[in-house]
């Protein structure tokens, strides 16, 4: 793409409309955007008036913000490789061991299948990536170098951060000093896991993963499957450390089954805790589990994000990769249904950002923002949720990464 060109004929939700006090629907509007330098300059509205600068035609797609897929594995996935189900364990323990021998015999590369699946997320308008690599003593950094490499690869494409995850326990794979090495060689997230049912003691777990954080500056993501009153009593510790470490927005936890598992009350005192903290939330939206009430976090003011999670690997054969699949899976599980709650829920698979605000006043593109983007035949963002509607392209950074505009677009399974 030229360094400045204009972007005509994208079609921008202007505001709710509404029928004797109710939204009925949306409303939308015509709009030409000049990008320079990956960045959104000017926004114009109405008929477009020629310039000698480079045109892209949007042919009225609907503009929505790209996503960001906050939670996917990408040195588990088996994507470019052949097909397999999986082996039944009988517990997470087993099924680390399983996963550990299995990887190994892949005949592709980890680098290979981790751009395999990167292709997928950028089909889906991811064009940011969380993803979690695992770290133990007989893997090293193997995985981190591939992943990397991988990342590096597509680093014209997409944004990525990276985990250092102690997946098959902190304390009990003895992994601290092959994290702190991980922390040190690019990845700036510590990541572990249960710490209860893993590593069998709550508090050394927690506070060794805080000792990484604060010693290497980084970020913590903690996955926490362990159910109810195990699961919230480890969030209260993990609340209470963050704030005595001054990590408040530094911190999240992944699945946080627990919530879910308790009594509403009890969930309303935890979320107080987590917002207080500055802890976000991180769900795959479980269609198997509870799952942490995402309508009383986003009362309470605690951050929400959804991810994909394992896509296709030794943990699951099943996953599609397509992040507004789950954002709609999301509004169906709290039965979003109305123009505004659907078009909403968007800001889960966008780090909070919507194009409306809940009272209909346009908030986004504005001038500033950078333009990663993606074009959608919806009508509207509560279409693009409830109907998971087919994405044309996707911008990162002012380039199309992903399909096309004024012609034929390319097609990728997802």
């Amino acid at each position: 793409m030229k360094a400045i060109y204009w972007l005509k004929n994208v079609r921008l939700e202007c505001g709710y409309e509404k029928e004797n006090g109710r939204v009925i629907g949306t409303q939308t509007e015509l709009a030409h955007l000049l990008i320079e330098n990956g960045i959104i300059v000017k926004i114009v509205k109405g008929e477009f008036i020629g310039t000698d600068l480079h045109e892209e035609d949007a042919g009225g797609l609907l503009l929505l913000p790209s996503f960001i897929e906050k939670h996917v594995h990408l040195d588990k996935t088996l994507m470019g490789d052949v097909w397999r189900a999986c082996t039944p364990t009988s517990s997470v323990i087993e099924r680390f061991e399983n996963e550990k021998n299995v990887l190994p015999t892949i005949g592709t590369s980890t680098n290979k299948r981790a751009e395999a699946l990167l292709d997928i997320l950028l089909a889906s308008g991811s064009a940011h990536v969380r993803t979690h690599v695992d770290i133990y003593p007989q893997i090293g950094l193997k995985n981190l170098e591939q992943v990397q490499m991988a990342l590096e690869n597509y680093s014209d494409k997409l944004s990525s951060e990276i985990v250092a995850f102690a997946q098959h326990g902190l304390l009990r794979s003895k992994s601290t000093k092959l994290v702190r090495e991980a922390l040190r060689n690019g990845a700036g997230i510590v990541g572990a896991v249960d710490p209860a049912v893993v590593d069998q003691n709550i508090e050394a777990s927690l506070v060794e993963l805080f000792e990484l954080a604060t010693e290497g500056n980084a970020d913590i993501d903690l996955h926490l499957h362990d159910p109810g009153h195990l699961g919230t009593f480890t969030m209260k510790r993990l609340a209470a450390l963050t704030k005595q470490a001054g990590w408040e927005g530094r911190v999240a936890i992944s699945h946080a089954f627990g919530l879910g598992d308790v009594a509403r009350e009890e969930a309303n005192e935890l979320a107080d805790m987590l917002a207080d903290a500055g802890i976000s939330i991180v769900t795959s939206v479980p269609i198997n589990r509870n799952m942490p009430p995402v309508d009383l976090l986003n009362e309470r003011g605690v951050e929400v994000s959804v991810g994909n999670d394992n896509i296709f690997d030794v943990w699951s054969p099943l996953g599609t990769g397509d992040i507004l699949e789950r954002a709609g899976r999301l509004a169906e599980r709290f039965k979003w249904i109305d123009e505004v709650s659907l078009s909403q829920s968007l800001k889960y698979i966008t780090g909070g950002i919507t194009p409306l605000d809940v009272k209909g006043n346009q908030v986004w593109p504005k001038v500033g923002d950078v333009a990663n983007l993606v074009f959608t035949s919806a009508s509207c963002s509560a279409e693009a949720i409830a109907r998971r509607t087919e994405r044309k392209a996707v911008m990162y950074k002012g380039n199309i990464v992903f399909g096309s505009l004024g012609k034929q677009n390319q097609s990728i399974q997802v």
